[in-house]
């Protein structure tokens, strides 16, 4: 049961990824990842809300598998950050690359504490 769980939020996390990532993207002419950016952010921001949520009783463990396994772990994307990072550095755009690292990692952890913060002020 746990399995299918996150397999169905794998389902919804990985187009909408691809989806975000392209519309994001799309906007902005710039060699900057913006998309994966978005995606990662936002999955961090989901993940900190389902954090709070479980820690205050508010969502139980099948949320938990279905968003936070399954759904963020589909939206959000370590491998491609480190790929486009990398791609960036190749590129000559070193100070993308660094602001890309920087900018992932500070907005995640944000984002991160917001979601937990925001989900205690609503459920605690």
């Amino acid at each position: 049961m746990n399995w299918l769980l996150v397999i169905a939020g794998a389902v919804v996390g990985a187009p909408m990824r691809y989806l975000t990532d392209r519309a994001v993207q799309a906007r902005h002419d710039s060699v900057f990842p913006w998309g994966t950016f978005v995606v990662n952010v936002t999955g961090s921001l989901i993940l900190g809300l389902l954090t709070g949520a479980v820690s205050t009783g508010a969502a139980g463990p099948h949320v938990q598998l279905l968003v936070g396994t399954g759904l963020c772990g589909a939206l959000t994307t370590y491998s491609t950050f480190s790929y486009e990072t990398l791609r960036l550095t190749e590129a000559g755009s070193g100070l993308y690359a660094a602001v890309n690292v920087v900018a992932s990692v500070m907005a995640g952890l944000a984002s991160a504490f917001a979601g937990v913060s925001l989900a205690h002020a609503l459920w605690a």
